[in-house]
């Protein structure tokens, strides 16, 4: 079957107007070039590890000049996400935030590191099979700082994290206060007393939340060692002191974290080590993290940044 296309000329009018909506459009892209180019790109790729044995994914979140500037280095800030979610959860508003505020001038240029963490609480599960704190120490940080030219330096490198991410970012600083400048967590998955029964309450129940990364059955004894309660109250005050600390929960967090959160503020703040503590309203929400995350990202700029 043969098929013609008959091209019509446009009458007069739709020509102008055509041509006028071209010339928007390239006027459009005009204006927005600049802002694109502000906010830089992001790469989501794998990062092959002997110590877990298979590939890890990652999004790396790369300022605007770090293609056009190849002997640059940056602070670095790594960003751990939630349970149930991955490493592409940045991509869900938080990267906005971050290139808004590059935009207004309120923050400078700094790489954003994610990685995957499963359902690892990113620590060495109990049975050792899963040794996602030696993952993260020994080939994560070292490879991508060289891949992308961190400076390389306490600092100038961060932490911070969400929910699961929340833990995992206030346990890697405290656990290694010398690898950090700046930690800061939002509503941190923060247990200060285990219930009798962890399985009361099915679904969302710190049983239920913790899966096998604890032991199965579950060692209490092992949770107990890589509690961020543990870190606080051993650690030594002096190097507690070397850290910035920060971070947020809502009021009716739906795991009730709060409470540890609250705890955890009281702790330090009994061993004279400053920290910044904020209860806002909410739950444990997406729209709680975005809606304070700026604070965060100016926070932890404050530090890194200079």
């Amino acid at each position: 079957m043969i098929v013609l296309y008959v091209r019509r000329s446009p009458p007069k009018s739709a020509s102008r107007t055509s041509v006028l909506v071209r010339a928007a459009t390239a006027l459009l892209a005009l204006s927005l070039a600049p802002l694109l180019r502000a906010q830089g790109r992001a790469e989501c790729l794998v990062i092959k590890s002997a110590i877990l044995e298979h590939p890890v994914r990652y999004c790396a979140f790369l300022p605007a000049s770090f293609d056009q500037d190849k002997t640059r280095h940056y602070p670095v800030l790594y960003y751990l996400h939630g349970l149930g979610d991955n490493e592409q959860s940045l991509l869900n508003g938080g990267w906005d935030v971050i290139s808004e505020l590059r935009h207004q001038g309120k923050i400078g240029e700094f790489v954003v590191l994610a990685p995957s963490g499963g359902h690892t609480f990113y620590l060495n599960s109990e049975n050792g099979k899963v040794r996602y704190d030696d993952f993260f120490t020994k080939e994560f940080m070292p490879q991508m700082e060289k891949k992308y030219r961190a400076e390389g330096t306490r600092a100038t490198r961060g932490i911070t994290g969400v929910s699961m991410g929340g833990y995992g970012a206030l346990r890697f600083a405290f656990k290694y206060p010398d690898q950090f400048a700046a930690v800061s967590a939002q509503m941190p998955a923060l247990i200060a007393d285990l219930p009798k029964d962890l399985n009361a309450g099915g679904e969302g129940s710190p049983g239920s939340l913790m899966g096998s990364v604890f032991g199965s059955p579950f060692d209490r004894a092992y949770f107990e060692r890589n509690n961020v309660f543990h870190f606080a109250r051993t650690d030594p005050a002096a190097s507690l002191k070397r850290l910035k600390i920060y971070f947020d929960v809502g009021n009716n967090d739906d795991y009730g974290f709060e409470q540890g959160a609250q705890q955890l503020h009281q702790l330090l703040t009994s061993r004279g080590v400053p920290n910044e503590f904020h209860i806002y309203a909410g739950g444990h929400t997406a729209q709680f993290v975005i809606s304070h995350f700026g604070d965060v990202i100016e926070w932890q700029w404050k530090t890194i940044g200079k």
